[in-house]
C-alpha cells in the first residue's frame, strides 16, 4: 500500500466525497520522472468509465491550481475491482468471512504473505483464519492487502504461504 502524502489525501478525498463517490483509496508512486497518481472510487450502483472521467475532470482541475506534485505525473482514476486494495482498517469490515492476500513488513510466525478468511476486526488489528491457523495482523504490519475474488478462490487460486 504506498498511501499517498496527507496533503494529497486532504486535497483528493473530499472533491471525490462531494461528487458523490466513495474515496477508497489514493495511490502515489513518486517517480522522479514519471509519477503514478491513481484514485480509486467506488459507489453502490458500481463504477462506469463516465464516472472516472467526471472525477479525472474534477481532480485535474484542482491539482492545477493546488499543484501538490512538484513534478510530472500521471493521473488515474479506477474502480477498485473485484481484487480490491484496502487503504483502511475500516475497509475490511464490509469484507468479513471473505479471503484476502496480506504482504507484511516483517514477518508474522515466519510468513510475510498469509492468504486468510477475515474472521473479524477489533481496533487497528486483523483476525485471519488460514486452514488451521489464526493470526492477528495489525494494520500497521500491512505492506499490501488485497481481496481475493470469488472467481479466483473456485479455480485453486495460486497458494500464499
Amino acid at each position: 500500500m504506498r498511501k499517498a502524502p496527507e496533503h494529497l489525501i486532504s486535497l483528493i478525498e473530499p472533491i471525490v466525497e462531494g461528487l458523490g463517490y466513495e474515496c477508497v483509496g489514493i495511490d502515489y508512486n513518486p517517480h522522479q520522472h514519471n509519477a503514478l497518481l491513481r484514485i480509486y472510487i467506488d459507489s453502490e450502483n458500481g463504477i462506469l468509465v463516465e464516472d472516472c472521467t467526471k472525477v479525472s475532470h474534477q481532480i485535474s482541475g484542482a491539482m492545477d491550481v493546488e499543484d501538490p506534485i512538484n513534478s510530472n505525473y500521471q493521473l488515474e482514476i479506477s474502480s477498485p475491482g473485484e481484487d480490491r486494495l484496502f487503504f483502511k482498517i475500516e475497509q475490511f469490515e464490509r469484507f468479513v468471512g471473505s479471503t484476502v492476500d496480506i504482504n507484511l513488513f516483517s514477518p508474522i510466525e515466519n510468513r510475510r504473505k498469509i492468504r486468510g478468511l477475515i474472521q473479524k476486526i477489533e481496533g487497528d488489528n486483523l483476525f485471519l483464519q488460514n486452514q488451521k491457523q489464526q493470526f492477528e495482523i495489525p494494520f500497521t504490519a500491512m505492506s499490501k492487502a488485497r481481496l481475493v475474488p470469488e472467481c479466483l478462490l473456485k479455480k485453486g487460486g495460486r497458494n500464499v504461504k
